[in-house]
C-alpha cells in the first residue's frame, strides 16, 4: 500500500467504525421496541381472554388482603352488599370525552364485611366550575353489582394533591386514607348494577386494542443500521473512483509543445496563412493563375 493510500485506508476504517457503532445503537433501540411490542401483545391478549369472561365470585380471584394476580386483571366478578355513599370520592384529571373529566369512586361493603372500591364511571366537568354539575347517587339498600377487577394505580410522584373529597389517582392506599379500610389488592370497574339507578355516570370505554407503533419502529431501526453501512460503502467506493481517475490523469504524458517555453513556441504567419483551410471558388483560382503568369 502506497503512502498516499495509507491515510485513506485509515479514514475508511474510521468510517466503518462509526457505522458499526451506529448499527449497535440501532440494534439496542430495535430490541427495545421489540420488547415493548411483546409487552403490548401480552396486554392485548390478556384483555381478549378476560374482558368478556363470565363473572365469578370475588373470593375465587381475590382472597382477603391478597394482591390481584396480574393474569386476572379485567376478570368480571359479582359483588353483593351495599354502597357507602357517604364515603364516595372523585378522582380528577381523567381523560374522557376530550376533556379532563372525573371518575366516581364509591366503597362497596360486601355481605362478608369486606369493603371493595367501585369505580362507577366518569363525569364531565361542570359548565361553570371544574367539578361536575351533578354526581349521580348510587343505588341504596342491597345491591348486586358486576365489576371488572383492576389493580390499584401508583401514587403520584410529583407531589400532586387534590381538593377534599377528591384524589389525584386511584391509589388504594391514598383512597383508604379518606374512606377507611379497603381491600387494597384491587378495585372494581363497574359493569352493571341491580337494581339499576335512575341516573348513572358514563360508562368507561374498554381498553384500546391498538397494537401501537412498536413493531414498525423496531423494523425502522434495523433499516437505519443497514442504510448506515450502505452510505459508508457508497462514500468509500466514490472516493476510490475519484482517486483512480486522478491517478489516470497523472499518468497521461504531456505533449512537448505544451511544455516548451513560450519563446520557443513562435508561430510562422506565412505557414499559418497557408495552413488555413478556406473555401475556394473558380474565380479565385483564375485570379491566382493570372498573378502567377506575371
Amino acid at each position: 500500500m502506497s503512502a498516499r493510500e495509507t491515510p485513506a485506508a485509515a479514514r475508511w476504517a474510521m468510517y466503518v467504525g462509526v457505522a458499526i457503532l451506529f448499527a449497535i445503537a440501532c440494534a439496542f433501540l430495535s430490541n427495545w421496541q421489540f420488547s415493548r411490542n411483546a409487552e403490548r401483545t401480552e396486554q392485548l391478549q390478556l384483555v381478549e381472554n378476560n374482558y368478556d369472561a363470565a363473572p365469578v365470585a370475588l373470593e375465587q380471584l381475590l382472597a382477603p388482603g391478597a394482591e390481584l394476580d396480574p393474569a386476572d386483571e379485567w376478570r368480571p366478578v359479582t359483588l353483593e352488599g351495599r354502597y357507602l355513599p357517604d364515603d364516595q370520592l372523585l378522582v380528577r384529571n381523567r381523560a374522557h370525552g376530550g376533556s379532563a373529566a372525573y371518575e366516581q369512586l364509591v366503597p362497596f361493603r360486601l355481605d362478608d364485611g369486606r369493603v371493595v372500591l367501585v369505580d362507577r364511571g366518569w363525569l364531565p366537568p361542570g359548565n361553570s366550575q371544574s367539578a361536575p354539575d351533578e354526581i349521580p347517587a348510587p343505588p341504596t339498600g342491597e345491591v348486586t353489582v358486576e365489576v371488572r377487577l383492576r389493580p390499584g394505580e401508583a401514587a403520584p410522584t410529583s407531589g400532586r394533591s387534590a381538593e377534599p373529597g377528591q384524589v389525584p389517582t386511584i391509589n388504594l392506599g391514598l383512597v383508604a386514607e379518606q374512606t377507611g379500610p379497603l381491600e387494597e389488592g384491587a378495585y372494581g370497574l363497574l359493569m352493571s348494577e341491580t337494581p339499576a339507578p335512575a341516573t348513572a355516570p358514563f360508562t368507561i370505554d374498554p381498553p384500546s386494542n391498538d397494537p401501537g407503533p412498536y413493531l414498525s419502529y423496531a423494523i425502522q431501526w434495523i433499516l437505519f443500521a443497514v442504510m448506515g453501512f450502505a452510505f459508508i460503502g457508497y462514500v468509500i467506493v466514490n472516493e476510490r473512483r475519484l482517486r483512480r481517475e486522478d491517478a489516470e490523469d497523472d499518468s497521461v504524458p504531456v505533449p512537448a509543445a505544451e511544455t516548451a517555453p513560450k519563446e520557443a513556441r513562435r508561430v510562422d504567419p506565412v505557414a499559418l496563412h497557408r495552413s488555413r483551410k478556406r473555401p475556394r471558388d473558380r474565380d479565385a483560382d483564375d485570379e491566382d493563375a493570372l498573378l502567377d503568369a506575371r
